[in-house]
């Protein structure tokens, strides 16, 4: 089994910052792209930052500049820091982990968080 649990969140001003975790625990071998996606109803989930096992980073257009993303290697943790948060920024942000399980398998899987809601208020 593979678990992720989220972190962080909540409600803050325009302006604000927040910094969002998510841990991955379980049956893993090996990670490969974790990152970070947004929800709002109506809407389909997109991305908004990603980081590879190099540590390259992929951002949205709409938050290049204001959030960065990071990762822990050795407690299979990413984070997103927020900062300058906008009123468009409200959504519930999901992190999503993509991993293979097994040695020698060569199989990967993403595994989604639950999922937190973040609300800037203007």
């Amino acid at each position: 089994q593979v678990q992720l649990v989220q972190s962080g969140g909540g409600l803050v001003q325009a302006g604000g910052s927040l910094r969002l975790s998510c841990a991955a625990s379980g049956s893993i071998f090996s990670i490969s792209t974790m990152g970070w996606y947004r929800q709002t109803p109506g809407k389909q989930r997109e991305l908004v930052a990603t980081i590879a096992t190099g540590g390259n980073t992929n951002y949205a257009d709409a938050v290049k500049g204001r959030f960065t993303i990071s990762r822990d290697y050795n407690r299979n943790t990413v984070y997103l820091q927020m900062n300058s948060l906008k009123p468009e920024d409200t959504a519930v942000y999901y992190c999503n982990v993509r991993l293979t399980r097994f040695y020698g398998s060569g199989l990967e899987t993403d595994y989604w968080g639950q999922g937190t809601q973040v609300t800037v208020s203007s």
